[in-house]
């Protein structure tokens, strides 16, 4: 995504700038994730290589059953047990394969390290708890007689790409690190964006056509669309639920 190059923006706040070079000091670390979203991701990749290497298939498939968020578990005639409370929530840090999870981890880092570093540990984990939670109930919404598993950390991850839109992508590394950076645009002020309409229709676009079936081949009706709209409404309409004291202007 292109970032605004322009030392301080109109509202008073520094902007995106490149590094100076200013000696072997000077460069920004091309790795520099916040302490929860490495703790994040180390908990989706341990979750991931315990089944693969530790699991016999049918521990596995248990896992799947307890953990995954089937939405007929909610639907049928069965007894809301431990598991059922449990899966709207644990479902997240469950992956179908190792593609799956390296592109979750992927835009986990790229979108929850800003995020995370503008709202801080506690408000971003309830934020991934409020988003996961509204991706499955869209998802159930729809699918509620289904008995189809839904796993991974997508839903909570399309919630940080709504709440980057209502940033306006404004990035500030004016302390080593990539935080949003300004005010919450107000949803208006996001439509009046060409650079948040843009990544709104191209995203949207995408999930239209995974659910119309233009997916990879051979992996149709296995990418939970839905569930992606639900966290991403959930993201964009209540990140400011979620933001701290707005900062101060220099």
């Amino acid at each position: 995504m292109e970032q605004e190059r322009d030392p301080a923006g109109p509202d008073g706040h520094r902007q995106y700038e490149p590094p100076l070079a200013q000696g072997r000091g000077a460069r920004e670390p091309i790795f520099n994730l916040p302490g929860v979203v490495v703790a994040l991701i180390v908990a989706c990749v341990g979750v991931h290589l315990t089944r693969m290497w530790l699991l016999s298939p049918q521990q596995d498939f248990e896992i799947i059953l307890r953990f995954a968020f089937i939405p007929l578990r909610y639907s049928g005639d069965y007894t809301l047990d431990f598991y059922a409370f449990v899966s709207p929530l644990s479902y997240a840090f469950l992956h179908g394969g190792l593609g799956h999870l390296a592109v979750n981890t992927i835009w986990l880092a790229a979108f929850g390290s800003p995020l995370a570093n503008r709202i801080g540990t506690l408000r971003f984990l309830l934020f991934w708890a409020v988003t996961s939670l509204a991706a499955v109930g869209l998802h159930y919404v729809l699918h509620a007689s289904e008995a189809v598993p839904l796993v991974g950390a997508s839903g909570a991850i399309s919630g940080m790409m709504g709440a980057a839109a209502r940033f306006g992508f404004r990035i500030d590394r004016s302390e080593g690190r990539a935080a949003f950076a300004g005010p919450i645009l107000s949803i208006p002020a996001v439509f009046s964006s060409r650079m948040a309409v843009t990544f709104l229709v191209v995203w949207f676009a995408v999930n239209l056509a995974m659910g119309l079936g233009f997916g990879a081949p051979g992996d149709e009706g296995s990418i939970a669309w839905e569930a992606h709209i639900g966290g991403f409404l959930a993201g964009f309409l209540a990140v400011r639920a979620f933001d701290g004291p707005k900062p101060a202007r220099p």
